[in-house]
């Protein structure tokens, strides 16, 4: 049976997981296009279920096979489901993995997040983490929801990869730096020169417009970046990756 109405009781439930509410009551969030489905697959997340347009069918046995309650739908009803404004043909919701801060944190690099607001900087910087081997993201309050649609986009498959917990920033800084943890922010007031970290460092990326809080970068080594020409700052994102990159190459 294919489901072609915008106003059936599975479609509408799977479209509110668009707002934060609809997340937080449901427990999981959407996804969608072929590459994230696929990441999702491979990655072991587990899936509540998938809607696929018609005529796209081999795409149904590979999430039956991981636990999927797949429904084929309509092109009318696959807008309804996607964020974006030229859907693929295939979404899914997946369940929304624990994101409450460890007791203990694993060793390596800490990427935290102080009130980092806006939705494609957070997702691009989960990727960069990813990428570059951090062992795990800490938000603070303030920060875009991670499992909203254009985090999870931007991060492009990486939020199924790496950790991604909440937290107190001021309370979990205390906690990484009982544990061992360098703590290092950037500042626009910085040293120019970074310090050796150690084998345990947490990286804290402040928000867009106001950098981080004077209460973290007071625990913190200050690092700032050098630039050669006339533009004052960077973009959250652009930021975190130069600096996440060479505090981890530091660290190897």
């Amino acid at each position: 049976m294919i489901i072609e109405s915008t106003r059936n009781e599975r479609v509408k439930n799977a479209a509110a997981l668009f707002s934060r509410k609809g997340r937080l009551e449901q427990g999981c969030h959407l996804i969608e296009g072929e590459k994230l489905v696929n990441e999702a697959i491979l990655s072991g997340a587990v899936f509540k279920e998938a809607f696929i347009e018609e005529g796209h069918d081999p795409m149904r046995k590979a999430l039956e096979n991981a636990g999927a309650n797949v429904f084929l739908v309509t092109r009318a009803v696959m807008e309804k489901l996607t964020f974006t404004k030229t859907p693929q043909y295939v979404c899914a919701s997946v369940i929304t993995p624990e994101t409450e801060a460890p007791d203990v944190y694993p060793a390596g690099l800490i990427v935290a997040l102080d009130a980092v607001s806006d939705p494609g900087n957070l997702g691009t910087i989960i990727r960069t983490a990813d990428a570059f081997g951090a062992s795990g993201i800490l938000l603070g309050s303030g920060c875009a929801d991670p499992f909203a649609p254009k985090p999870v986009r931007a991060a492009m498959g990486s939020t199924f990869h790496i950790p991604v917990w909440h937290g107190e920033l001021d309370r979990e800084t205390d906690k990484l730096a009982e544990q061992g943890f360098t703590l290092v922010c950037g500042h626009l007031k910085g040293e120019e020169t970074p310090l050796f970290p150690g084998n345990k460092c947490a990286v804290i990326i402040g928000n867009e417009s106001s950098g981080v809080s004077e209460g973290i970068a007071m625990k913190c080594f200050r690092y700032r970046l050098t630039m050669y020409g006339r533009a004052e700052s960077l973009n959250a994102s652009v930021a975190a990756g130069i600096i996440i990159y060479e505090f981890l190459k530091a660290m190897r």
